[in-house]
């Protein structure tokens, strides 16, 4: 009797520990995925994506987990070319110039604006073009904001002068110190909300800014394509093109805590974040980021980017010609050598999210 009493209560004891450990089995293989976003009027929504809880009600349905990760813009990229975090919000630029060029196989899913204006050459003691050859001029190198001088240089008739550049290489996180602190420096190329900061010294004015060249400085949300030709990186896709679209329908409709969060996300006041947005081309709907993206208004502004990094030497050692690395976009059109391609425009999930089939 009492014999069987304790083979009842080891079988109570065994049901016990597996009802209790089958949860945490499932929580253990969760697949997680970790997007990396960095400061900037249309990245910032992700801050709020996972505040307002939008993000993991996505990714449950999906059954998956996301987890979004602030880093410097450089570090964001260099985490991803090194595959430690699965996305990376980056522009089309350093699509090509870093994750491509590294020969990490990368597709955009979410084109989430262009900068209408964010993107600045600042300037004192009234530089223009023709006399900023020669004077230092403070950016992050290697990035768009390289491509703005250049594409201001070039549209002013100074493409003559573009070899006497004088560029300092500064991280975005000292970039505003260092030019406020010393008046002898006297240009800078940043991105909002820094160009909202260095022009509060009255000293400073810009000179040109990315609403001249529309839809050329692109911000997008990029994936490795080895993990999206998988069934959870396909949920992944899914689940945070569904959050992104629900997350920007209430920033575009100004809803207070979607601006206060994307505000915050970056330290800035509501108001100044409403400033900020109205210099990005958001594309707030699917189905306005779907037409752009399957364009051939892409495809051309694209060719001007891959020259530059290709004239740049940025497209990776060893690079020869342009078309080494490739581009494919959604009509199947490979602008590069077809068996190089590095780079990919997927209009799918925005597609799916149009149709409300996400």
């Amino acid at each position: 009797m009492i014999k069987q009493r304790r083979s009842s209560l080891i079988v109570v004891l065994f049901l016990a520990v597996a009802v209790l450990a089958a949860p945490l089995a499932a929580r253990a293989e969760t697949p997680t995925f970790t997007v990396g976003w960095s400061v900037y009027a249309g990245w910032n929504p992700y801050f709020y994506m996972q505040k307002s809880g939008i993000l993991k009600k996505w990714a449950d349905k999906y059954g998956i987990a996301i987890k979004v990760q602030r880093f410097d813009y450089a570090a964001s990229l260099d985490s991803f070319v090194s595959k430690n975090i699965d996305a990376c919000t980056m522009t089309n630029m350093e699509a090509l110039d870093m994750p491509a060029a590294a020969g990490v196989d990368s597709t955009a899913i979410i084109v989430g604006d262009y900068s209408n204006g964010n993107d600045a050459v600042l300037v004192r003691n009234n530089l223009n073009f023709a006399t900023l050859p020669g004077k230092p001029i403070m950016l992050v190198q290697k990035t768009v904001s390289e491509y703005l001088l250049e594409r201001g240089m070039v549209l002013n008739g100074q493409q003559a002068q573009l070899r006497s550049l004088k560029l300092i290489n500064t991280s975005d996180s000292d970039i505003v110190a260092a030019f406020l602190n010393n008046k002898g420096n006297q240009a800078v190329v940043t991105w909002k909300p820094l160009v909202s900061q260095i022009l509060g010294d009255r000293s400073v004015h810009s000179i040109f800014d990315s609403s001249k060249i529309p839809g050329e400085i692109l911000d997008l949300l990029v994936v490795r394509t080895e993990l999206l030709n998988t069934p959870n990186g396909q949920k992944f896709a899914k689940a945070i093109t569904g959050a992104w679209y629900e997350t920007i329908q209430q920033v575009v409709a100004g809803q207070a805590n979607a601006i206060k969060y994307s505000a915050a996300a970056s330290g800035d006041s509501v108001d100044s974040y409403k400033e900020q947005l109205k210099t990005t081309a958001l594309f707030s709907s699917p189905k306005a980021a779907v037409d752009f993206t399957t364009s051939p208004a892409l495809q051309q502004k694209m060719n001007l980017v891959r020259q530059f990094c290709f004239q740049h030497g940025l497209l990776g050692q060893g690079i020869k010609s342009v078309d080494d690395v490739a581009i494919l976009y959604p009509n199947g059109a490979v602008q590069g050598r077809k068996d190089r391609i590095r780079f990919r425009f997927n209009a799918a999930y925005m597609q799916a999210a149009q149709q409300g089939k996400l």
